[in-house]
């Protein structure tokens, strides 16, 4: 280290104390010939790290120069993934010919068709080398594009029907490769909130426990929601409903005028329900509060403003526990809204327990359509509407349900589903999804949660 000397000129030599002595290395004094004492200090010279500055430079230097290299291979890929789309529609409106009879099976180029499945395989090599195999889809997709690329060895001696079955093969794993590049491929691919441009519910998103319902532990029975509202303008409202602990009566619904009351218990306010109702399938849609009249067939509806109640029988419907759903008890008559509007889900006795969906006309009590089902009610745990199509679910596992069943009534067609919905209690007591913002408000023993719903577009 170099040093430097300052030298002090004193009169007389006294005693020297050097404060920060750990910085001096030396302390000295002598008598010059005119009687001054002069004193030498020898102080460390501490010289800028200028060394440690040129490698930070040059560390920041070579992170810029690897963060533009990753950039341009990220536009690379994207660019590649653009030719690869192009090149797989090619091959899917070929397919389609063939499909059709405007090609037969020797005039398509099982060559090409070979190349892009390559390709694809290309594709997913490097997101398996990227990922170091722990993806598990990402390994499902490599290895069926290895099968599929030995089946094309064998293609051209396949029939119409086997070739069109190659072609929906690759539609669907070039569907579900995007979904492994992309992360949530169909999250940002939503349609826009109220319309149904979409080819049904794709996933249930993972619960979110928003807490316990007011009443406490015991009441494990209920419903709660957002309200429903057709209406431009109208203020969000949740309502909670827990039914009485014989798991049957609902003497009251307690209304919050947003999300954060709700979470905060703040300005809550209490609704009683006139003559009572039962079972957890009510709704609050369009400033209305919707429910099963007690012992009866009917539905009532609670103005929230006047607090008038009106009631109307629904024609032959069963109640009191005759054909109500697996694990819940009462619930006769299940309110459910949608982007079309308010519809009741139940059973007679000509159905022998089927489930038959009825739609209310608007601003009505009476049934303006009803479509006849064959899924049997008490086979299902819940259902619920969507865009116009009826959902139901059964209980899988202590912590998981599954949709199994939907029916649309646009089409009168029916399918069965496997779309897994995880819950956190063993009993999931109610279901009401809200249009307004695309959610499933579940009543699980006590607790109150939502799930996100996602549509294959």
């Amino acid at each position: 280290m170099a040093t430097s000397a300052l030298a002090l000129f004193l009169v007389g030599c006294p005693l020297l104390r050097w404060t920060a002595a750990s910085a001096a290395q030396n302390l000295s004094s002598v008598m010059d010939a005119s009687g001054h004492c002069v004193c030498t200090v020898i102080l460390p010279d501490d010289t800028f790290p200028l060394r440690r500055l040129e490698l930070l430079e040059t560390s920041a230097r070579n992170l810029t120069l690897r963060v533009q290299r990753e950039m341009e291979t990220l536009q690379d890929y994207g660019q590649r993934l653009a030719r690869y789309e192009a090149k797989l529609h090619n091959a899917s409106r070929r397919l389609q010919g063939l499909e059709t009879g405007d090609l037969t099976p020797a005039e398509l180029d099982f060559q090409e068709l070979r190349k892009e499945i390559d390709e694809m395989e290309h594709v997913v090599g490097h997101l398996r080398s990227s990922l170091n195999g722990s993806d598990t889809t990402v390994e499902v997709v490599h290895r069926e594009l290895q099968n599929m690329s030995v089946t094309v060895s064998a293609l051209e001696s396949y029939d119409k029907g086997h070739v069109v079955a190659m072609r929906r093969e690759l539609t669907m794993l070039k569907q579900r490769l995007e979904d492994c590049q992309k992360d949530k491929p169909l999250v940002g691919r939503q349609p826009p909130i109220g319309t149904c441009d979409h080819r049904g519910i794709w996933r249930i998103g993972k619960p979110s426990v928003v807490q316990l319902n007011w009443r406490g532990a015991s009441y494990k029975a209920g419903a709660w929601g957002k309200e429903s509202s057709l209406r431009a303008g109208r203020k969000e409202r949740y309502w909670v409903a827990p039914l009485n602990l014989d798991g049957r009566r609902l003497d009251s619904v307690r209304l919050y005028g947003s999300y954060q009351d709700l979470l905060l218990s703040r300005n809550p306010t209490d609704q009683l329900i006139t003559g009572s109702g039962q079972g957890a399938g009510p709704a609050l849609y369009n400033g209305s509060f919707y429910y099963n009249c007690y012992n009866a067939r009917d539905l009532c509806r609670l103005n929230l403003e006047s607090g008038a109640v009106d009631r109307k029988p629904v024609p032959n419907a069963t109640f009191n526990n005759r054909f109500s759903y697996a694990g819940t008890s009462w619930q006769g008559l299940d309110l459910a809204a949608d982007e079309s509007g308010l519809w009741v889900l139940f059973a007679t006795e000509r159905s022998e327990g089927d489930i038959v969906i009825g739609r209310l006309g608007p601003g009505s009590l009476a049934l303006e359509k009803t479509w006849q089902t064959s899924q049997y009610k008490p086979a299902a745990t819940n259902a619920f509407m969507a865009c116009g199509v009826m959902y139901a679910t059964r209980a899988v596992s202590t912590r998981r349900e599954e949709i199994f069943y939907a029916y649309d009534t646009r089409t009168g067609q029916e399918r069965r589903l496997s779309l897994p919905l995880d819950k956190v209690t063993d009993v999931v007591r109610s279901l009401s999804y809200n249009p307004s913002d695309r959610k499933l408000y579940v009543y699980s023993d006590g607790f109150l949660l939502s799930h996100d719903v996602l549509f294959r577009s």
